[in-house]
């Protein structure tokens, strides 16, 4: 004849011990939820040229460029080919602000090479480490 086990006395235990911690963890749930709510107000999300500025910036380039015409006009494909033919250490380029301005992103320093070329057609900004 086989004994049975008392299995009555382990399944007790796990349910006392899951039982207190259940027991603990609503209190202190309990205990956050009545504390006062000291958070700030969330910022506003970006937008137009910061959002797509706060883009180049994430791929952690070393130079960060903008360019725009100084006529104000939006950047059209001639403007386009310009600026790829006189900085092709860019890396990354975005239009923003309705196709009025590019930003630039590359760990090159376009000054030694021919940004003089194209601060005589475009204006530019130099948004590197700001």
């Amino acid at each position: 004849m086989r004994r049975r086990r008392n299995r009555i006395g382990p399944i007790a235990l796990v349910l006392l011990l899951t039982g207190c911690g259940g027991a603990q963890q609503s209190a202190s749930h309990t205990e956050s939820t009545a504390a006062p709510a000291s958070s700030s107000p969330a910022p506003s999300p970006l937008t137009g040229f910061a959002k797509d500025l706060q883009y180049v910036r994430d791929g952690q380039f070393t130079y960060i460029w903008v360019f725009s015409r100084k006529d104000g006009k939006p950047l059209d494909r001639d403007d386009g080919n310009f600026l790829k033919t006189n900085a092709p250490q860019v890396v990354d380029w975005v239009g923003t602000d309705n196709g009025r301005k590019i930003i630039a992103g590359t760990n090159f320093n376009l000054e030694e090479g021919n940004l003089a070329a194209i601060k005589k057609r475009y204006v530019v900004e130099d948004y590197s480490g700001k």
